[in-house]
């Protein structure tokens, strides 16, 4: 790797508010707001909107497309060439 054009790679503190979730992982983004982890360190914090814990196809909250509905539509409109 060339040196001098890589951003720096540091511990970052991702929080979705919503869910009141937060989890501490490595990141190439920055934040001035900082945050007290649980180790006792500070780290920069960066506020997302959606995360795993909040997201409705990780809660179990998604709602299922009824597929074969429409493949019937589709072979009623088209006929079924087979």
């Amino acid at each position: 790797m060339k040196k001098d054009i890589h951003p720096a790679y540091a511990p970052v503190v991702f929080r979705d508010k919503s869910a009141d979730f937060a989890f501490l992982t490595r990141s190439t983004m920055t934040s001035t707001k900082t945050i007290e982890w649980e180790d006792g360190e500070t780290y920069p914090v960066v506020d997302v909107d959606i995360s795993s814990a909040s997201h409705p196809f990780y809660t179990g909250q998604a709602k299922v497309i009824d597929t074969a509905g429409r493949v019937e539509r589709f072979r009623q409109r088209y006929g079924d060439k087979s």
